[in-house]
């Protein structure tokens, strides 16, 4: 009795110690060396860890011909593919024969017959891949092979839920460049550079958006917003607030008149997350750009000579609040100027003042007269963007400069 209570305890502890080695990370090499370093050395002398490409975890034998090494493998260990086959076809754990072993591996367990165990990589009825452990002379023993069968089973279920971790990232990173791949169509007066960068750190999409809406005149609508949160809620409620603000700015209303509907309209929505969004409505003829704003960030404005100064844009409430209290604020634009809508990703770092945030993307650093693809590079770049901790989507405009005594310059998007 007290035997088996012991073995009991011995197992509990193992899995216990294999809970903790493995399982700190979503990618799946350092799983895989996370296994392997947790049985090297102390329950065998060498071990190869093989998976299946993800596509092929099916467990059939024809894709484990497939398999590729993502794992440790041993100086000397030989290829696992037909292990792989073999496990993925039985999907049970075998005793190599030491006849068979012996000359693949003798240089490595120093000439010693080796005793090498095959564990297939099985989670929820799915062959991931197969873990082959090799150790010189002593044989596994019953409880060191359950060991063994735990830790490759608790390997790939952290693989496959990294894979479908990775899917589901990649549904809402696919939605969310399908729904900013078009960002409306302004009127040809207008030089416009987009840029959206999903955050790194999170792994999770976010509602970042951006939109230009072509209205009469000549006169362009510019939009940036963020749905608070992350994951794809987040960005199907980015496109639900896309759609209405299409719908609403389709009236030519001002920018706050804009808002003050958006935001009544989504209020009566159930379950819609709130978002912050910056509306600039740009007027080459009149040389004019009115702003309004509903708890976002400043835009940015380059002038002529390089100098970088935020438009002091009243601030409203966030959309979805039905709170309301939107005001506009007028102001020149000419052709030598360039405007930069941005979300909070691109400036915003933790435990750091905004005002501190802002300063990075303002006073006299940018070169004078730079398109706007080049400003947006420029801003990226100052700004780290590839390393920010939040989404970031950023949009730049220039008024195209008229040709002397002719219209606007035309241009595409």
């Amino acid at each position: 009795m007290h035997g088996r209570r012991d073995r009991a305890r011995a197992r509990l502890r193992a899995a216990e110690r294999a809970l903790d080695a493995i399982g700190t990370t979503l990618d799946e090499r350092q799983l895989c060396e996370e296994l392997a370093g947790f049985l090297c050395p102390g329950l065998c002398d060498a071990a190869a860890v093989d998976v299946l490409p993800g596509d092929d975890a099916t467990g059939t034998g024809a894709a484990a011909e497939a398999a590729t090494a993502t794992g440790t493998r041993a100086p000397g260990l030989p290829g696992a593919a037909q292990a792989l086959a073999r496990a993925t076809a039985q999907g049970r754990t075998e005793l190599l024969d030491a006849e068979g072993a012996r000359p693949a591996h003798g240089r490595l367990l120093d000439g010693r017959a080796p005793t090498v165990l095959r564990v297939p990589m099985i989670a929820h009825g799915r062959v991931h891949g197969v873990l082959v452990a090799a150790r010189a002379g002593k044989a596994f023993t019953g409880d060191e092979t359950e060991t063994l069968r735990y830790a490759a089973h608790l390997t790939a279920l952290l693989i496959g839920h990294a894979r479908s971790h990775a899917a589901a990232r990649g549904t809402a990173l696919n939605l969310q460049r399908a729904l900013l791949a078009e960002p409306g169509r302004p009127h040809p007066n207008l030089e416009i550079a987009t840029r959206y960068l999903p955050s790194g750190r999170s792994n999770l999409v976010g509602g970042d958006w951006f939109e230009t809406v072509r209205l009469h005149y000549g006169r362009t609508l510019l939009v940036v917003g963020d749905v608070m949160g992350h994951g794809l809620d987040a960005a199907v409620d980015m496109n639900a607030y896309r759609s209405a603000l299409r719908y609403v700015a389709s009236a030519d209303l001002p920018p706050h008149r804009v808002l003050r509907h958006l935001d009544a309209t989504v209020s009566a929505m159930a379950d819609r997350r709130p978002a912050t969004c910056l509306l600039v409505r740009v007027d080459p003829a009149r040389g004019t750009a009115t702003f309004a704003g509903a708890g976002h960030l400043p835009p940015v404005l380059f002038t002529a000579d390089g100098e970088a100064e935020l438009v002091p844009v009243p601030v409203g409430p966030p959309l979805g609040t039905g709170a309301g209290g939107y005001e506009p604020l007028t102001r020149a634009l000419t052709g030598t100027e360039t405007l930069l809508l941005f979300t909070d990703g691109l400036v915003e770092r933790r435990n750091e003042d905004i005002d501190v945030s802002l300063a990075r993307v303002t006073g006299r650093w940018a070169v004078p007269g730079i398109g706007a693809e080049e400003l947006v590079d420029a801003v990226l770049a100052r700004c780290d963007a590839e390393h920010a901790e939040d989404d970031v989507a950023v949009l730049a405009a220039r008024v195209r400069r008229r040709a002397a005594g002719g219209p606007a310059c035309a241009g595409a998007h």
